[in-house]
């Protein structure tokens, strides 16, 4: 799965769970954050997608969002940008 594709996995993700997604330039990265009483992810689109999916990633843990049908790249890709932010 690409990084585009796993992008719009995780924005469909986080749709589904009504989450918003948007993307911004800024002097910033991105992440979760309650604007108004919105939940909602907001990513630099000017970062390459691998940056992004992993932003989404981030997100979506801090979130807390459990989806049942959760393809199992998704998820894994999830722990995975989870456990390398903890070494890091």
């Amino acid at each position: 799965m690409t990084y585009e594709q796993t992008q719009k996995e995780l924005e469909q993700l986080a749709s589904k769970s009504g989450i918003a997604v948007r993307y911004e330039k800024g002097d910033f990265e991105g992440g979760y954050c309650v604007l108004k009483e919105e939940r909602l992810i907001v990513v630099n689109k000017k970062l390459a997608p691998q940056r992004k999916s992993t932003i989404l990633a981030h997100g979506i843990a801090e979130i807390g969002i459990v989806e049942e049908h959760l393809k199992p790249e998704i998820r894994q890709f999830i722990e995975d940008e989870l456990a390398r932010s903890e070494k890091g």
